[in-house]
């Protein structure tokens, strides 16, 4: 094989229980995470040696989960790393989408079958909770209640995709700055954090409780979507900074768009998709 493209998908979740905080430093959590139709592309190609290139300017350096993910992976194997891996992004940073750990799944994927190593899915998965806490849930391609740190994954079957608009300004929330903040925020109460239910899945999120203490304005964004009749529920994705909003008719969104932008931040980033 000269050459290869994996797609690499962004993900919600769908809710977001953090439990307590664990004696390692991170978080106990339990989660219903869904792929959506909003992707990355990594392209392999043959080489001379290891090369990686993204075409999102500060995301090319040997810090990048996929850099990162290909030298476990040549490690695990006992190959050498003659590849070429081109990230292509799509996919906001910082934005509670699973960006990273999606092209560091999208590699350890894409590598297997590239060079035909034949890792299980089982050792594919064990490799990547050593990459970080929702590497894992993307290596197994299909929505998932996940627990523990986010390492532990259970396939989950969604009735029906949902339609969904994702909304994102342009400021990013710190993931790691969100849980550090949940210990003290915990016991907030209000009527923005209820959970909602919409078909068969109850949408809460626990971290936003941190999130919107700090950043005002990605509550205020949360509650002006639950007020707009296109709407059938509203949460924070992650730690934010995107908010999405459950479509209750695909051909509403547009028509939702235009209004966000004329009425919560003209340059707000928007996306539509559906889970997967």
């Amino acid at each position: 094989m000269q050459g290869m493209e994996e797609l690499a998908p962004a993900k919600v979740n769908l809710f977001l229980r953090v439990l307590r905080r664990r004696e390692d430093g991170f978080h106990e959590i339990e989660t219903l995470m869904a792929p959506i139709s909003l992707y990355d592309s990594l392209a392999i190609e043959r080489a001379n040696k290891f090369e990686f290139h993204c075409d999102e300017s500060g995301l090319g350096g040997d810090d990048n989960l996929v850099v990162r993910a290909a030298r476990l992976f040549f490690s695990e194997t006992n190959r050498k790393p003659k590849v070429r891996l081109t990230l292509r992004k799509e996919i906001p940073h910082g934005a509670g989408l699973g960006g990273g750990s999606s092209d560091a799944a999208a590699a350890l994927r894409g590598l297997n079958r590239f060079f035909d190593a034949r890792l299980s899915r089982e050792r594919l998965s064990t490799m990547a909770a050593q990459l970080g806490s929702d590497v894992s849930f993307f290596v197994n391609e299909t929505a998932a209640t996940c627990s523990g740190r986010g390492e532990i994954v259970t396939a989950a079957a969604l009735l029906a995709p949902l339609s969904l608009l994702l909304l994102k300004p342009e400021f990013g929330v710190p993931s790691s700055w969100a849980y550090s903040r949940w210990q003290a925020t915990r016991e907030v109460a209000g009527e923005i954090y209820q959970s909602q239910k919409f078909g068969d899945i109850t949408f809460v999120n626990d971290l936003e409780r941190p999130v919107f203490e700090k950043f005002v304005f990605l509550a205020q964004m949360k509650t002006w979507l639950g007020k707009q009749p296109e709407v059938g529920a509203a949460l924070t994705s992650g730690s934010g900074s995107t908010i999405f909003a459950v479509l209750r008719d695909p051909g509403s969104a547009n028509v939702l768009i235009v209004r966000a932008r004329d009425e919560l931040d003209s340059e707000m980033w928007a996306f539509v998709c559906e889970t997967l």
